[in-house]
């Protein structure tokens, strides 16, 4: 009689990227195309709804219909707690919803344990009763933070526990407003066997803290873990399961910070928060302008100043551009803030409408500060910095540049023209160029008495090349001859 083997225990290989699974191993994940990406773990039974073993039973609450939604208190009537801190609250769309899911990420040592113990004190200070969750450090060493931060409130709760079932035990007994979790990568449940910060384990935790919210009206703030290329670590059904994702940018060798909404249910996409990092902390930046352009230099060649908008803020950020001979045969084209390919198709566009060339030029533009500019209506003022620093004339002082250029050379409007206008006014600024469409959407009216400025409508690139390019000439000579030549 032969003995029958014990059953071999079946088992998957997931991508930590993307979260696709293989029933074998494979180098490279064919979905993502990342590679040494696919870890063996066995296979989790879904359970519908992501509730935990406790809720299963729970009764489902009872239904209500649009009409008599209509009569309940809006998010401005009550639900939302306010931090005290406006940069955040600005974020967030006006401050914290209650039984909100929000996810904040960002570099290693930018300063998202800094910003959420920050958050937590202001929160405390406004009479809301925090627990403060560390899974990557001793109750001494977040203790230390809070010290060095100034925090000392008996509303905040300090623990160090990594085991869900422990972090839910904890919130039943301290019944805590806001729960902050440091981060979902460290926290794990016994109920998954695969390690923490696999994909298994992110998405079961994150299922139930999301219940959790949802349950019992407590307002949790994850923070995350990023990639090598900068975007959130884990599943990519963590940033659909949340309500807000936001992303923490900066760099370590300077000390601005910015907060951006990558999603946000209950208020603005892409809304900017800007803080100074300091030996006391973060510092709130109240006028973000002042701040990209302190450093700024009059009669500069390749520096324009551009009138953005993020969220429903405009912001003055300084664009340069510089423009050298090579001796390579194919020209580099870098930029730091500014999509490459924009630099690449407005160079184009400038060879094909104006005099200049670029053919034997390298081209590098930078938005200082370290902001990150994605709206099409920096074109314009990409196009002033390339023009200025060919033609090596200064541009004049005291000027603002945006508008969205077109491929047939034109210059297009742009949304919000008034409050870039009014922007760029309020810090001084007196000559204001501008698409020529968005005249009939501007209130001149406004602007009249001894600081009004100067408009100058733009229809075409070509205008901004010959503003500059007889200054240009008389001052630079050589120039006058194209680099191609």
């Amino acid at each position: 009689m032969v003995a029958r083997g014990m059953a071999k225990t079946r088992t998957v290989f997931v991508c930590q990227n993307c979260g696709s699974k293989r029933s074998k191993w494979e180098g490279r994940c064919s979905d993502c195309g990342e590679w040494n990406t696919l870890v063996e773990e066995k296979p989790q039974i879904e359970r519908k709804g992501w509730v935990s073993k406790s809720d299963s039973g729970r009764r489902v609450e009872a239904t209500m219909d649009v009409y008599n939604l209509i009569d309940t208190p809006t998010l401005d009537a009550g639900q939302r707690i306010f931090t005290g801190m406006n940069e955040v609250d600005r974020v967030l769309g006006g401050g914290l919803v209650k039984g909100s899911y929000i996810l904040l990420g960002g570099d290693p040592g930018i300063g998202k344990s800094t910003l959420v113990m920050q958050i937590a004190g202001a929160l405390a200070r406004r009479n809301a009763k925090v627990l403060y969750i560390s899974a990557e450090e001793s109750v001494q060493q977040t203790a230390l933070r809070a010290r060095r931060l100034g925090l000392k409130d008996e509303r905040v709760d300090l623990a160090s526990e990594s085991s869900l079932d422990n972090i839910f035990a904890s919130v039943l007994e301290r019944q805590p407003g806001v729960l902050i979790v440091d981060s979902i990568q460290t926290v794990f449940t016994e109920d998954v066997e695969s390690a923490p910060g696999s994909v298994s384990q992110v998405r079961e935790c994150a299922a139930r803290l999301l219940t959790l919210a949802k349950t019992k009206a407590v307002t949790v703030i994850l923070i995350g873990h990023v990639t090598k290329d900068g975007s959130l670590a884990g599943p990519r059904v963590l940033e659909h399961m949340v309500d807000t994702v936001l992303a923490f940018e900066g760099d370590n060798h300077q000390q601005f910070r910015i907060l951006r909404a990558l999603k946000n249910r209950f208020g603005a996409t892409n809304e900017l928060g800007v803080f100074s990092m300091s030996g006391d902390g973060l510092n709130e930046v109240a006028n973000p302008s002042e701040f990209f352009l302190e450093e700024r230099r009059e009669n500069r060649y390749g520096s324009a100043v551009f009138a953005a908008i993020e969220g429903s803020r405009p912001v003055l950020c300084e664009i340069q551009a510089l423009c050298t001979s090579t001796p390579l045969p194919t020209p580099r084209r870098n930029a730091i803030g500014i999509d490459v390919n924009r630099v690449h198709m407005l160079a184009a566009v400038l060879e094909k409408y104006t005099a200049l060339s670029f053919i034997h030029r390298d081209i590098y533009s930078n938005v200082v500060g370290g902001l990150r500019v994605t709206e099409p209506a920096v074109d314009l003022a990409l196009v002033a910095a390339l023009v200025s620093s060919e033609r090596q004339t200064p541009l004049p002082a005291n000027s603002c540049f945006f508008g969205e250029v077109g491929l047939t050379g034109e210059v297009r409007g742009s949304t919000l023209a008034m409050e870039r206008v009014k922007e760029a006014v309020k810090l001084g600024f007196k000559n204001i160029y501008l698409p020529a469409s968005n005249e009939k959407y501007l209130n001149l009216k406004e602007f009249m008495g001894t600081a009004e400025p100067t408009f100058h409508w733009i229809r075409e690139v070509s205008q901004i090349d010959n503003k500059f390019s007889q200054s240009a000439l008389a001052s630079h000579p050589r120039d006058s001859v194209s680099p191609s030549l």
